[in-house]
């Protein structure tokens, strides 16, 4: 087996990476702008990739993409994600698009799926709640039909994005009578609807990058019903499969990794240099990464032979998420006490750059599905084990 790109490919790669050289700042390391900067920089970024018709490049042309190779995709993703660069990863490309594609009516893809491939409707999904997270289908928002609409009430958590979001994808419980994951629906929610209330989270890195989400008599018309009523969660697990399916946390990982490589080489003690156990644990993590990035690579061949990943995406996330917490941790062991600098400190190696690595990468493996929930999706649908 071949495992190298074709020339078209790596042709494209180049591209890529001359955009991101002319529209990134010469100084972009993903750090240093705060998150009011980085979204500044964001905003004109995918306006800029909207242009060139790259936010969903694999998209049909009908509907806003480029019909790209899904390996095209991967490349774009990875290169994107290898520098930081803000603007370029979308939930609405990454699953509520495709979703709205697989379920929604001919008019709910001309209503929704421009605003996407523009980049002037950004989504936020709205899944998870206080007592429903691994557990999604136990969630208690209701969406109780009312004439014309539906009636909302009820309260979401975690919320990535959500207070710059101008839609959300909501997943709600429509029949209360139904078994749990039979009586789910999912519906397109504006977010300046009245009755919606937005709280900011402040995670342990100082960050606002969730909000609990609060539902009082929020009225959505039924038109944005997408999909069969109460066959949303079916929808819902299908397009966690695409969330689950990107190379972003290798493409991450291995710049990361490259920074740390340099941080030995350039160590002023010789000692450190010639550390065996420094020199296994970063070794033990280019292994990993390697594999990893194979792992990843696998999902969109899957896809352009239209298979649609379900335990591979799950293998995928998992190792992904956990190699992330490792690589974090081998660097913060790396730079001793200085590790625990925050950015803008002028003694913090990396420019604080693991500091905010190490925090963030503790909620790697409970967002977006926790770890055990993709053992038990591995173990169940990859290999046929009964449920316990």
């Amino acid at each position: 087996m071949d495992f190298r790109f074709s020339e078209e490919q790596e042709k494209f790669r180049e591209e890529v990476r001359e955009f991101l050289r002319q529209e990134l700042p010469k100084d972009w390391d993903g750090t240093g702008y705060g998150e009011e900067g980085a979204t500044d920089i964001g905003q004109r970024i995918t306006s800029k990739l909207a242009e060139r018709k790259w936010l969903a490049m694999a998209w049909p042309q009908e509907y806003g993409g480029l019909n790209a190779p899904h390996m095209q995709q991967l490349i774009y993703n990875e290169e994107m994600s290898y520098q930081g660069a803000p603007g370029a990863y979308s939930m609405g490309v990454a699953w509520v698009g495709p979703a709205v594609m697989l379920y929604g009516t001919e008019e709910q893809k001309q209503r929704f799926l421009p605003g996407i491939t523009s980049g002037q409707d950004v989504w936020c999904t709205l899944y998870s709640e206080p007592e429903a997270g691994s557990d999604l289908a136990s969630l208690q928002t209701r969406a109780v039909q009312d004439g014309d609409d539906f009636v909302i009430n009820g309260q979401k958590i975690w919320t990535s994005g959500a207070q710059r979001s101008h839609w959300g994808w909501l997943a709600a419980r429509t029949d209360p009578e139904a078994p749990k994951h039979k009586g789910i629906s999912t519906l397109a929610v504006k977010m300046d609807t009245p009755g919606i209330t937005m709280r900011p989270l402040i995670n342990m890195a100082g960050q606002s990058g969730f909000s609990e989400v609060f539902f009082d008599n929020v009225r959505v018309p039924k038109e944005n019903l997408v999909g069969e009523l109460n066959r949303g969660w079916y929808q819902v697990a299908v397009a966690l499969d695409f969330e689950r399916s990107g190379i972003q946390a290798y493409a991450g990982g291995r710049r990361t990794l490259e920074r740390l490589v340099e941080f030995v080489q350039e160590h002023p003690d010789e000692t450190v240099r010639r550390n065996p156990t420094v020199r296994n644990r970063l070794a033990d993590r280019a292994v990993e990464l390697a594999a990893g990035t194979n792992i990843a690579y696998r999902i969109p061949w899957m896809q352009s032979k239209g298979i649609i990943p379900n335990y591979e995406a799950s293998i995928s996330k998992l190792f992904g998420s956990e190699f992330g917490q490792r690589l974090a941790l081998t660097g913060i062991q790396l730079l001793g006490m200085y590790g625990g600098l925050e950015p803008g400190s002028k003694y913090a190696p990396m420019k604080g750059r693991l500091e905010r690595s190490y925090l963030q990468a503790v909620s790697s493996t409970i967002a977006a599905g926790t770890s055990e929930v993709q053992r038990g999706i591995i173990a169940t649908r990859g290999l046929g084990l009964p449920r316990g």
